[in-house]
């Protein structure tokens, strides 16, 4: 396993494959691949399954997530990304926001077995409906699918008062009628305009179609 310098050693390729070293050794999460050299257990991270992993494929720059980050996700859907974040943060913390009823349930049965992981059934839009689960922050993730999702992870951030982003904005989502390329630009806009600076920005194509993620930090 070769460790990738933008994450700290923290996430590891094998034979062009993206692995994070299991926080639950003998469990899958989404049914991926789990390979055992010596004493350590490693889970292979699909990028066609999640969107942090296609950045770190399509030459993402910027990865912030820490041995003891805590992490606000948003959009945690059953939790196959947060699993890997929780990997990764094995020390730290991942609120997992998730706000449909039937994907929160698998998202509990995610978070059963990995303590650092908090299960939290709420709207993205309204944090002051989470605020009493969820402690201090360091990074909000954001993944929703629904309009709006550059201000979502900005008053988030505000609210909780949390330093660094990542967003991975969906076109489709935002305005099925404009051209992706405009809707990134427009995010990135109010991204600049709450007070943040992008620190990097990059399509998730081939893995994800209409895909941008964002990085950013507070000013």
């Amino acid at each position: 396993m070769i460790p990738i310098d933008i994450t700290g050693g923290a996430v590891y390729s094998e034979n062009n494959k993206l692995y994070t070293v299991s926080s639950n050794p003998g469990t899958r999460v989404y049914g991926e691949k789990l390979v055992k050299i010596s004493d350590q257990e490693y889970r292979e991270w699909n990028p066609r399954k999640s969107k942090l992993a296609a950045y770190i494929k399509t030459g993402g720059r910027v990865f912030p997530i820490k041995r003891d980050s805590r992490i606000l996700y948003l959009g945690a859907s059953s939790g196959t990304t947060a699993s890997h974040i929780s990997d990764v943060a094995a020390d730290g913390k991942v609120y997992c926001v998730e706000y449909s009823p039937r994907m929160f349930r698998d998202l509990v049965n995610t978070c059963a077995s990995r303590p650092n992981m908090v299960p939290i059934l709420g709207d993205a839009g309204n944090p002051e409906e989470y605020q009493f689960a969820v402690g201090s922050l360091d990074i909000v993730y954001a993944d929703v699918a629904q309009k709006r999702q550059a201000e979502i992870i900005t008053d988030n951030m505000d609210f909780f008062h949390a330093d660094t982003g990542m967003v991975a904005i969906k076109a489709m989502s935002e305005d099925v009628a404009s051209r992706p390329a405009d809707i990134y630009k427009a995010s990135e806009k109010i991204i600049k305009e709450r007070g943040f600076k992008i620190l990097d920005s990059r399509d998730l194509e081939p893995y994800e179609n209409a895909h941008r993620m964002i990085v950013f930090e507070r000013k």
